[in-house]
């Protein structure tokens, strides 16, 4: 993609992933992957961040004979994807109005 993509929309798109379902962080970065170029070392650091300010929560459950920690979302978690979503929906409707016409040049 050759867009820059920050911190916030990283957190955004990790929050809103899990928020539809509670799982693990390869399937997170495969569904992440769906709409952007992101690698599974950009990944966890991202997971540990939303983790420690308390976003997201996690549990281990075993399959196929090894651990796995899924991740959940919180209602702190809950209330931070939906102040992202509103700065989005904002954000995205600047970015239209310059790049569809709706600006001026004067």
């Amino acid at each position: 993609m050759a867009f820059n993509t920050g911190a916030a929309l990283m957190d955004a798109l990790v929050l809103s992933v899990v928020a539809s379902e509670s799982t693990y962080g390869y399937k997170i970065t495969q569904d992440v992957r769906s709409v952007m170029e992101v690698s599974e070392s950009t990944l966890y650091p991202v997971l540990r961040r939303l983790q420690k300010s308390e976003c997201l929560e996690t549990y281990d459950r075993e399959f196929a004979g090894r651990n796995r920690r899924y991740y959940s979302i919180t209602e702190k978690g809950c209330e931070q994807l939906e102040m992202y979503r509103r700065e989005w929906t904002e954000y995205k409707a600047k970015i239209d109005n310059v790049l569809f016409g709706g600006i001026s040049n004067e």
